[in-house]
């Protein structure tokens, strides 16, 4: 077993039982990409089993606190089986699941989601790579699932020294040799929606917004908002929420075709008239802009962009990106409508967030009462020795007037 020793000072955060320990806190050891080690302190006190990177700035990522444990085929049986256990006791009334939440569920670069019989996973790390079979076996044992897409095209693993793979890693071979579709139909909140493994976001879909989705077409009804615009709209998750919710007029923007065409299918689907949504395939902060000109405003906004801080590095020019999205909604925001802002920046925290938007707020001349903090579902954990994974924060706000 090849053993990596920390520089004195450096073993705190490990003491803390967080699991990653950074290339600088590093006085000596190697090992090859993925391959278990033994984490010690300066002086020789064991810290962790983790696995090695040779190539992140995230250069440990720790497996196990306990000197007991092996890191072995039934390890990963373990971890997954009280993973899937916790989502089950959850009861989430949803065929579309979060199983494995990475660093939360003790499996640092580890995503899978379960989409009704198939699992779709994301292996973003050096040590997850490694083990792959063995995950992939444990995953199938424990959900009963026979179908296993990988989605392990994210940019993440560049930083691994890994190269983007996608497709299926478990497929039965059925008589007639027929494959299974990478569609799926998923219901959740009463509603169906659609996806695409092979094609959409991350996994395929973002079922963190699963519980938002839900407030939002709450909201919605109880407020009477009628005109609503959803930016970002991916395929349609808060579109039909608002149309759930009785809005009358539903205005879906995205800068992907595809992602649209599967919304508008999405608002049939569920048995809405088509005429109640517009589709429209644009830049959001350019259509923001265009509908202030135009005189257009809005009883409802969702503000739902992608990933503007991937680290906090990067903080201050996405701090400027959310400003200058939320004044523009605040602008286009009938006085007692209803704003649902999010970002899923891991450089931005909850705090930050909030000051963001409302200095947004302020530029924009408008205040709002705060209805509520929102953040991601149940089935995508945050634990109390790492922060850094509650990622998804939000905000439901009423503007005054």
């Amino acid at each position: 077993m090849k053993t990596i020793t920390l520089r004195a000072g450096k073993e705190r955060s490990l003491l803390r039982r967080h699991p990653w320990v950074f290339q600088g806190s590093i006085a000596k050891g190697g090992a090859d990409a993925g391959e278990t080690v033994r984490v010690e302190s300066h002086d020789g006190k064991f810290l962790a089993w983790a696995a090695f990177s040779p190539s992140s700035q995230i250069r440990v990522r720790a497996w196990s606190f306990d000197e007991a444990e092996r890191i072995d085929a039934a390890f990963f049986q373990r971890r997954v089986e009280q993973a899937v256990a916790l989502r089950r006791r959850l009861g989430i009334d949803s065929n579309g699941i979060r199983l494995i939440h990475g660093e939360a569920d003790g499996l640092p670069g580890l995503i899978v989601d379960q989409y009704d019989d198939l699992l779709s996973a994301q292996f973003l790390s050096a040590g997850t790579e490694r083990w792959k079979d063995a995950i992939a076996d444990a995953l199938l044992a424990a959900t009963g699932c026979t179908y296993l897409y990988e989605r392990s095209d994210s940019g993440v693993r560049g930083l691994e020294g890994l190269a983007p793979v996608t497709g299926w890693l478990r497929h039965p071979e059925t008589a007639d040799g027929s494959r299974r579709a990478t569609e799926v139909t998923i219901h959740e909140n009463g509603w169906k929606l659609t996806l695409d493994v092979a094609e959409g976001h991350k996994t395929g879909y973002y079922l963190d917004q699963r519980d938002n989705r839900g407030l939002f077409a709450r909201l919605v009804r109880e407020m009477g908002c009628k005109t609503v615009l959803n930016c970002y709209s991916y395929t349609g998750g808060f579109s039909v929420a608002a149309l759930a919710g009785g809005a009358t007029e539903v205005t879906s923007v995205d800068s992907s075709g595809p992602a649209l065409a599967r919304a508008t299918a999405h608002v049939t689907l569920n048995g809405f008239d088509a005429g109640a949504h517009t589709a429209l395939d644009a830049d959001v902060n350019g259509t923001l802009r265009r509908f202030i000109k135009e005189g257009r405003t809005f009883d409802a906004i969702v503000l739902d962009p992608p990933k503007f801080a991937p680290s906090a590095a990067h903080a201050d020019r996405a701090s400027r990106a959310y400003k200058d999205i939320n004044r523009l909604a605040f602008k286009l925001l009938n006085p007692g409508g209803l704003l649902l802002t999010f970002s899923c920046s891991g450089g931005i925290g909850a705090e930050l967030f909030h000051k963001i938007v409302a200095g947004a707020g302020l530029d924009a001349q408008v205040d709002g009462y705060l209805l509520r903090r929102l953040e991601a579902t149940p089935d995508h954990p945050t634990t109390i020795t790492f922060p850094e994974g509650e990622y998804l924060k939000g905000l439901a706000i009423v503007r005054k007037g």
